[in-house]
């Protein structure tokens, strides 16, 4: 496993980090389907023993019970890994999810996540969405206060554009941003992580293989038997005529993975990780053994060959894409 420092922290942290979504489990409104509590421990105790140092959280998933699990998991290590969570989408007595960055809400959202991960300081605490945005500097500011009370290491966001970065760079100093990046959401290229690189703010991408598309094990099928509470459902790149076009550019990397012997996912990810301003890669594990096989993208090397014929088939796609809208 490679490590890299976090923008400005003191943090060395795993090129790849544990992502815990689907460990929320099923029936709540983003839900990736159910998920068995027993192998999303065992699968992140396993990723910790391969080397992976940092679990990326939120209170949102499952509602509190992915941050449940990840307590759950670390119980008795010795050399525990960072946890990281997030902050400003708390929910109602109904389950009914909102957005606020109200300082009461934060400091709420902040006290149960450190009740539920049973931890005295949260290592990252970061903004989830920059939504309602007139209540961003708000909530900045108080995860700066946090920060200066002890309660949280170090503040980071999520999904900020660079308006919002600029900011916060003047709020509460965050040392990193996640934003979504993966073969098939390429946005972040543009603007987002070059800002972050000039500017010492760590980038931490979600969601490499694009909820399991690039996964290579996604078929027609498969999204067809999708469980009811499964968010992926609704989504259009799960839907034609994007299916077609995502499914095409896995093929690829199915050729690509060949030749490395290696996994398509693990060829996806590591794609994420050729950019050398991307930091590290959020990916989500439902078991031990996909950690043992994800682990190895870090080392991964995409060479000229792989990377034109990855551009080539993105091309054409985009292409068919466009005419077919």
């Amino acid at each position: 496993m490679e490590y890299r420092k976090l923008g400005s922290s003191d943090f060395e942290i795993s090129r790849i980090g544990f992502g815990t979504w689907a460990a929320g489990g099923g029936d709540w409104t983003f839900a990736l389907g159910p998920q068995d509590d027993m192998e999303s421990i065992a699968a992140i105790r396993r990723s910790v023993e391969l080397g992976i140092n940092w679990i990326d959280t939120a209170p949102l998933y499952g509602l509190g019970h992915s941050e449940e699990i990840v307590a759950r998991a670390l119980e008795g290590m010795t050399d525990r890994p960072y946890v990281f969570t997030k902050c400003g989408m708390p929910w109602d007595a109904n389950g009914r999810i909102f957005h606020s960055l109200r300082s009461d809400s934060i400091r709420r959202e902040c006290e149960a996540s450190l009740r539920r991960l049973r931890v005295d300081v949260i290592d990252l605490y970061q903004i989830h969405w920059n939504i309602p945005e007139e209540e961003v500097e708000e909530g900045l500011e108080t995860v700066a206060r946090l920060q200066q009370e002890g309660k949280i290491r170090y503040a980071g966001v999520s999904n900020f554009t660079v308006r919002q970065l600029t900011l916060a760079r003047r709020i509460a100093s965050p040392v990193s941003l996640q934003p979504p990046y993966s073969l098939l959401e390429r946005e972040a290229e543009d603007e987002i992580i070059p800002f972050c690189k000039e500017h010492n703010i760590g980038v931490i991408i979600y969601s490499p293989m694009k909820s399991g598309l690039l996964s290579g094990k996604m078929t027609r099928e498969r999204i067809a038997g999708f469980p009811s509470d499964d968010l992926r459902r609704s989504k259009p790149e799960f839907q034609e005529p994007q299916l077609s076009r995502n499914l095409d550019v896995v093929e690829t990397l199915r050729t690509i993975a060949a030749r490395h012997g290696v996994s398509v996912a693990e060829i996806a990810v590591a794609w994420t990780l050729h950019n050398p301003y991307v930091d590290a890669a959020i990916v989500g594990m439902r078991r031990p053994d996909h950690a043992e096989t994800i682990v190895r993208a870090a080392s991964v090397r995409l060479g000229p060959e792989d990377l034109s014929e990855i551009l080539d088939v993105l091309a054409q796609d985009l292409a068919m894409l466009a005419t077919s809208i």
